[in-house]
């Protein structure tokens, strides 16, 4: 399957895009199924001051199986892959605080996880929470303090971000330090978009130490789970 940390069609409000990006996929799409988050691009646009339900389009043309996860809401829910994997899609533009449902429906998901039926755990959000690019710096920091914790009591194996567009590839990572019991933090949002690439990386931030590689290309990545206790991970440039 297809797994999207977000932006989409980057329809930004224009319900025309939506439609042709629609077009673009759906002989992708019906193939193979496409589980996705939101990001910004998804988010509507008020037109004439009228206030619009941010997600609106989104969240019609896009269900996703957040009942069936007992989520109240289709930007964040989880799901399990063939009996192997349970995948968690986070909201980075819903509520995340201690008191607010997606947290939650987080701690409620993680207890119900049972690793012997799912040995794999993985995330999914779009601000990512480390990243040494000069793009998008700090956005996902309030959601890192309120949830970092969670993903690192539950034993989160990975966790993929989107919306800077590059890719990097961090080491296993809690509360800032390289911790072997945390997740590895892939930013893989170099999918593709009309904005181009974000070029620039500072390399004397405070997380480059722990940041394995990182690259301001297009393309994508493959996981492979092979057993229980070994996965397969590989990044593949479009150049390439």
């Amino acid at each position: 399957m297809l797994l999207l940390p977000g932006d989409l069609s980057y329809a930004d409000g224009t319900q025309s895009l939506w439609d042709s990006f629609g077009l673009l996929i759906q002989s992708y799409a019906s193939s193979r199924p496409w589980m996705v988050t939101e990001g910004n691009h998804e988010r509507e646009k008020s037109h004439d001051h009228q206030q619009i339900e941010p997600f609106i389009a989104y969240r019609h043309r896009w269900r996703m199986p957040y009942r069936e996860s007992g989520s109240t809401s289709n930007l964040y829910y989880s799901f399990d892959v063939a009996g192997a994997v349970h995948v968690i899609m986070l909201g980075s533009y819903a509520q995340f605080g201690p008191h607010s449902d997606q947290y939650k429906w987080l701690v409620s998901d993680l207890s119900k996880v049972d690793r012997s039926v799912t040995p794999w755990l993985i995330v999914l959000l779009h601000a990512p929470w480390y990243n040494t690019n000069e793009a998008h710096q700090g956005e996902g920091e309030d959601m890192r303090k309120a949830m970092e914790a969670l993903l690192y009591g539950g034993r989160v194996d990975i966790v993929f971000a989107g919306h800077v567009h590059a890719y990097e590839r961090f080491t296993r990572i809690y509360n800032n330090a390289a911790d072997s019991c945390g997740p590895v933090y892939i930013t893989i949002g170099d999918g593709g978009n009309r904005e181009g690439l974000a070029l620039d990386f500072d390399r004397s931030h405070k997380s480059a130490s722990l940041s394995m590689f990182r690259e301001a290309s297009f393309g994508h990545g493959q996981l492979k789970i092979i057993d229980r206790e070994n996965a397969h991970w590989s990044w593949h440039r479009n150049d390439d």
